[in-house]
């Protein structure tokens, strides 16, 4: 056994015994408690001085051989003495050794025969030689080997207060894309703190080679030990590692170790010292290394200021300054990312004669946006991208390539799962895999989106693979947002779901929402992917999908009135229905686009759209697309002032959905010429007409214009001088619009109260309600907010304050 091998020899050098006749004489014995550390106790007890210690610890490091640990204690006390074996094989500083040695770095060997380097002369070696190389005899300087960054290092300040605050981590993770500036930012912030590493700070970049292999931690493991001294090392990574644990287990250092592919690659590198730090730059989250106590930070993009800033750093002020929005476009299409920009800066600078302008030219082709980005002749974006691809498994691989082919910024899994056409379970598991690489951004709430260079990127790898059904994938994913919307058309408005819906197959299910203001905040938060999905559909020709998906956003519409999307939809919802040659569709589409033009205060336009429903509805004997078609003319002759027409509209209106028992068409009929009698003074005619359709509109029930006929009641109970029963009816009114999230109406009963304010005489609380009106108006109806303004500047200045 090597323990009672040590304990022995320990005990025959201790008493003098010759070191090779000891070991010759060992038997096997009696194993005692605890020898190895017994003998390494005797070992270091003996004085540095001491005329054997040097064969006893050379013995001992023969005896112990393959005993990591061991090894690397008996390292640390030859360390600790200042042993030193020089290359003639002499030895200084109290050890001496038992073989002899020529003084000088070359032997005569008998004739004209010369060795050079490190030579031993002896009769009989019996156990291991050990050559220990060192450098001079003076103190090694205390490594500090970060790379530098660069002069100018703009922003960055909430990401360093972050890593300021994770100091007493043993083990940060620093990742996000590739580009984004992980080795500049962390070197920055080591450089700032390195006077809490007196030991040194280490680096080493174990990024793949250019073969596409990563760098084996022993490669890094010599380098870190060959700058605290030690240059023969044992050849096994096992010794190696614990040697490196020992050596740096009462020092304080950092050690920063770049581009990192797993953490089966980082652990062999981590200091053993508690008072050590290890940062870790990747372009993979390495959520593996929780385990080994890691604290993780993802490092985003820089925002349009310091983009710019960094820009001009590159080109500088006097430059910058003749060509402020061009720079400004630059550090836009470059989208934040510090590589990005750092190439379009040096390019810039290396063509001081150009202008800023012809680099925003040559950026704004996408197809060549990757190539123009480019340094020392490669697209160095490009490249870097490309290696990220390149490591990716072939399943992630293909996923990347399929969502390269949509025109979606932000999607969730179910889109995943429609552009790769694959179940969701399988989706969920490609956007793990790309999020874990950083190849694909994680917003949180089943929200997904490519920096806009990884986009274009996968867009190009997409165009190389003929196995990407770029179309089959588009059309399940603009199916799938339909289906959704239709979800939530279905809960929002129940009423108005009565058009046929087609969907691709292998669409995925739609979301299923659990309340109206679920579907209702999913049709906020997704306008600008359905909008994607609406101009998709258009572009490629599936006039069904147009006119059905804008259709399917009648709730959004009428809750959120996002104006400009609004009159786009039915723009290319027209003409979709028109190509599709249904004649329900086209009905549908002249007559809800003409309230997305009269809602835009567009009436003129508004009665061209009604007037053709209404020839189209006579000629098709489409008794209530006729009656809605004439309904929209009386809203058109209403905004116009001509009350006398738009009551004749509506009347007609009224006699054509109450025969066919459209109920609630009649209800909303009802509160039009209600809002008319207010208007004309006919109290009790509104306060009807208002009641009625108020009690049919709650009990479909249509809770939001049931609410709308409240808040048009409460302004008939004011015109008839009943103010308390005005006021509780329009704050009804209020409670429901503001729990079913339609934010236009909050608006118009809140100026309605402001009215009934104004009609009992109490300015002040009218110029309240007019104000609160207004904050809401102003963020979604330019219109109506020039108009409240009109309003709240012809009340009369409220009284000085004595």
């Amino acid at each position: 056994m090597v323990e009672v091998t040590v304990a022995l020899l320990t005990a025959a050098l201790l008493a003098g015994a010759d070191p090779h006749t000891a070991v010759t004489a060992l038997g096997t014995g009696c194993e005692p408690d605890n020898a190895v550390d017994r003998a390494l106790a005797a070992l270091e007890a003996v004085p540095a001085d001491h005329a054997r210690a040097g064969a006893l610890a050379e013995a001992l490091l023969d005896a112990t051989h393959g005993q990591p640990e061991m090894t690397a204690r008996l390292h640390r006390w030859i360390t600790a003495q200042d042993t030193v074996v020089n290359p003639t094989g002499s030895t200084e500083h109290g050890i001496h050794a038992h073989s002899d040695a020529t003084a000088d770095h070359s032997n005569t060997v008998g004739g004209s025969a010369r060795i050079d380097g490190p030579s031993i002369q002896a009769h009989t070696i019996i156990g291991g030689v050990h050559l220990t190389t060192r450098g001079p005899d003076r103190p090694l300087p205390v490594p500090r080997q970060l790379p530098p960054v660069p002069h100018r290092f703009v922003d960055r300040e909430r990401d360093l207060n972050i890593l300021n605050s994770l100091t007493s981590a043993p083990l940060v993770v620093v990742s996000g894309p590739a580009g984004v500036g992980k080795t500049t930012f962390v070197t920055h912030w080591l450089r700032r703190i390195r006077d809490e590493f007196p030991n040194g700070q280490l680096y080493a970049d174990i990024g793949p080679a250019a073969t596409g292999t990563p760098v084996p931690p022993q490669e890094a493991l010599g380098q870190f030990l060959r700058a605290y001294g030690f240059t023969d090392l044992p050849s096994d990574q096992a010794e190696q590692v614990a040697l490196w644990r020992s050596v740096t287990g009462d020092l304080r250092i950092a050690v920063m170790l770049d581009n990192a592919v797993s953490a089966a690659q980082v652990r062999p590198l981590l200091p053993g010292g508690s008072g050590s730090l290890s940062v870790v730059t990747s372009r993979r989250r390495l959520t593996g290394l929780l385990a080994d106590g890691g604290t993780f930070h993802e490092l985003g993009l820089l925002e349009p200021e310091a983009a710019v800033e960094l820009l001009v750093g590159r080109i500088g002020d006097h430059r910058a300054e003749h060509e402020r929005d061009a720079v400004a476009t630059v550090a836009e299409l470059c989208a934040g990312l510090p590589l990005a920009l750092c190439l379009a800066g040096a390019r810039m600078a290396a063509r001081p004669r150009q202008t800023v302008a012809s680099l925003v030219n040559a950026l704004n082709h996408e197809g060549g946006r990757l190539a123009a980005l480019h340094a020392d002749g490669h697209s160095a974006v490009q490249a870097a991208l490309d290696e990220s691809y390149t490591s990716l498994p072939p399943d992630m691989a293909h996923g990347y390539r399929c969502l390269g082919s949509l025109s979606f910024t932000v999607f969730g899994t179910e889109v995943v799962a429609a552009a790769c056409d694959v179940p969701i379970p399988q989706a969920e598991a490609v956007a793990d895999g790309l999020i874990e690489v950083n190849l694909l951004e994680d917003l949180g709430a089943n929200r997904f989106r490519f920096h806009e260079l990884v986009r274009l990127h996968a867009a190009q790898r997409a165009s190389q693979d003929q196995s990407v059904t770029t179309l089959g994938g588009t059309r399940r994913a603009v199916g799938w947002y339909l289906a959704t919307a239709t979800a939530a058309e279905a809960l929002l408005t129940p009423s108005h779901r009565n058009l046929p819906r087609e969907y691709p197959r292998g669409t995925p299910p739609p979301l299923s929402f659990g309340d109206p203001n679920a579907a209702l905040d999913w049709l906020s938060r997704e306008q600008s992917q359905l909008a994607t999905a609406l101009r998709t559909a258009a572009d490629n020709g599936w006039h069904a999908t147009v006119w059905q998906l804008t259709d399917a956003l009648w709730p959004l519409w009428h809750r959120l009135r996002p104006y400009d999307l609004w009159l786009e939809a039915h723009d290319k919802g027209l003409a979709a229905a028109r190509r599709d040659g249904r004649p329900a569709a086209l009905s549908r589409m002249l007559t809800s686009g003409g309230g997305a033009l009269l809602n835009s205060g567009r009436p003129e336009e508004a009665l061209t759209w009604y007037t053709e429903a209404l020839d189209h509805a006579r000629a098709d004997q489409d008794r209530k697309a006729e009656a809605q078609s004439l309904h929209g003319i009386g809203r058109a002759h209403h905004m116009l002032g001509r009350l006398s027409e738009a009551t004749s509209f509506f009347t007609r209106a009224l006699a054509r959905r109450e025969a066919i028992g459209y109920i609630r068409g009649a209800a909303l009929t009802r509160i039009c010429l209600g809002e008319i009698a207010i208007a004309q003074g006919a109290s009790d005619q509104a306060f009807a007409e208002l009641t009625t359709a108020h009690r049919e509109l709650a009990a479909i029930p249509d809770l939001h214009d049931a609410a709308r006929a409240l808040a048009f009641l409460g302004r008939a109970q004011a015109t008839r001088g009943d103010f308390a029963a005005a006021v509780s009816h329009l704050e009804a009114a209020l409670d429901e619009f503001r729990s079913l999230g339609s934010v236009h109406w909050q608006s118009r009963a809140m100026e309605m109260l402001g009215l009934t304010a104004l009609d009992r005489g109490d300015q002040a609380t009218a110029r309240t309600w007019f104000e609160r009106s207004l904050a809401v108006y102003a963020s979604i109806s330019p219109r109506d907010t020039r108009r409240l303004r009109d309003r709240i500047n012809s009340l009369r200045e409220p009284p000085a304050p004595v």
